[in-house]
């Protein structure tokens, strides 16, 4: 039975460098992440029923890895929207969003 591989390796890894990828959009795929790091839990669980029955544990800890650098990504990134939102407040931001919008927008007219 030696050669089966733990479920979810490649969901594990896709979604861990997902999350890794596309922390920029507010810190939601912190979601990615989390899940990732739930699914590389369980494998590992798996893999310590029976040590010899599966040769990816490899692959499932990088995945492991990856998805707690996304974690902390998004982390770093919620909290700096939330400790900018608190000093500069929304309106101020939006303002600000708003006008640099408009100004990309006439930028790029032919």
């Amino acid at each position: 039975m030696h050669g089966n591989k733990l479920p979810h390796s490649r969901l594990i890894y896709i979604l861990a460098i997902l999350s890794c990828v596309l922390f920029c959009f507010g810190g939601l795929s912190i979601i990615l992440a989390i899940i990732a790091f739930i699914l590389a839990k369980k494998s590992e669980q798996i893999y310590k029923q029976n040590l010899e029955a599966y040769n990816n544990i490899k692959t499932i800890q990088k995945g492991k890895f990856i998805a707690i650098v996304g974690i902390v990504l998004n982390i770093i990134v919620i909290g700096i929207t939330i400790w900018t939102l608190a000093t500069i407040g929304w309106d101020a931001w939006s303002e600000e969003f708003l006008r640099r919008w408009n100004e990309g927008l006439q930028n790029n007219r032919p």
